[in-house]
């Protein structure tokens, strides 16, 4: 099942898509119930006429309480850190799946505009698949974490190279620079509708595609991904809970994003995002979420802080 939200007449709901129509289901029903539900009580949900797809327009598929994105492909580790100076990737990256939280307040539906960060002049995108939760867990296992993915969907990681720079000179982890937008659509595809693509060692068998103004600037497979949804998950949920629409990004695929292209040459080729530029996103099986850049807001003068010199000394 495809399950999406939309707006009818100015009211969320949440339905089934099926093919060009969207079935909704009853007013009550929000998205992180029905990822809790087997198939066939998902089945029973359906009790009005379908609508065309083309008369709603999409939201968000979930709200989640939680944005887990991690870093699951080894080549943009690589590419990204080549960037930076750096040898090789770092120790850490093969010790753990590292995560970074990123704001459920800023998710974005396929179609809506993403404003260029204050500030930043290096506005890139990141091509990633997010595993959607689908029960309360804790204390996951490789063993059993697949049970906890109710669905998937593609995810947008839209990032300020710029400003992402800053945050690293700050020591505080991802802030600003990944602060303003990720876009997660266009719907949750449940977990059973790609077992035929599941390969022996639990990665989807899935091509992934990136269009920027109608050019295709990158591709990878989703079975490429170093770390698995899995051991993700575990880490994930290894002294925390995880609870239904919760979102767990894979990370950047192999030339997911500009600055990969940027690593390799040199030079800012492509060029950085700018207003009227348009990203198309494909996820073989999941779908197509496409935005557009337009002009953000201007920076502003927060001025400077207090500063102890005479108390530390």
């Amino acid at each position: 099942m495809r399950i999406c939200r939309f707006e009818l007449d100015g009211v969320a709901r949440v339905g089934a898509v099926e093919g060009a129509s969207v079935a909704p289901f009853p007013d009550a029903v929000t998205a992180a119930a029905v990822l809790e539900m087997d198939p066939d009580q998902r089945a029973a949900l359906r009790q009005e006429d379908a609508l065309p797809l083309a008369s709603v327009r999409l939201l968000i598929p979930v709200q989640p309480q939680s944005v887990r994105d991690f870093v699951g492909f080894e080549q943009h580790v690589a590419a990204l850190v080549r960037s930076e100076g750096l040898p090789g990737v770092p120790d850490a990256w093969y010790e753990a799946p590292a995560f970074y939280f990123s704001s459920p307040a800023a998710l974005f539906a396929t179609e809506e505009e993403i404003e260029v960060p204050p500030g930043c002049q290096r506005f890139d995108f990141e091509l990633e698949v997010a595993a959607i939760v689908g029960s309360r867990v804790r204390h996951l296992s490789v063993g059993n974490a697949a049970d906890a993915i109710a669905g998937y969907a593609i995810l947008n990681d839209w990032s300020a190279r710029d400003l992402q720079a800053f945050d690293r000179r700050a020591g505080m982890g991802w802030a600003k620079g990944k602060d303003t937008a990720t876009t997660l659509g266009p719907w949750i595809v449940t977990a059973d509708e790609l077992a035929d693509k599941r390969r022996p060692d639990g990665r989807l068998e899935l091509t992934m595609s990136v269009w920027l103004n109608g050019e295709l600037v990158g591709e990878d497979s989703l079975a490429n991904v170093g770390w698995s949804f899995e051991q993700m998950l575990v880490y994930a949920s290894c002294g925390a809970w995880l609870v239904p629409g919760d979102v767990v990004g894979s990370g950047t695929c192999g030339y997911g994003c500009l600055a990969e292209h940027w690593s390799r040459s040199g030079k800012l080729e492509p060029a950085p995002l700018k207003p009227g530029d348009e990203v198309t996103m494909t996820v073989e099986r999941i779908g197509t979420i496409r935005n557009r850049v337009v002009a953000g807001a201007q920076p502003v003068d927060y001025g400077s802080p207090k500063r102890a010199t005479e108390r530390l000394q």
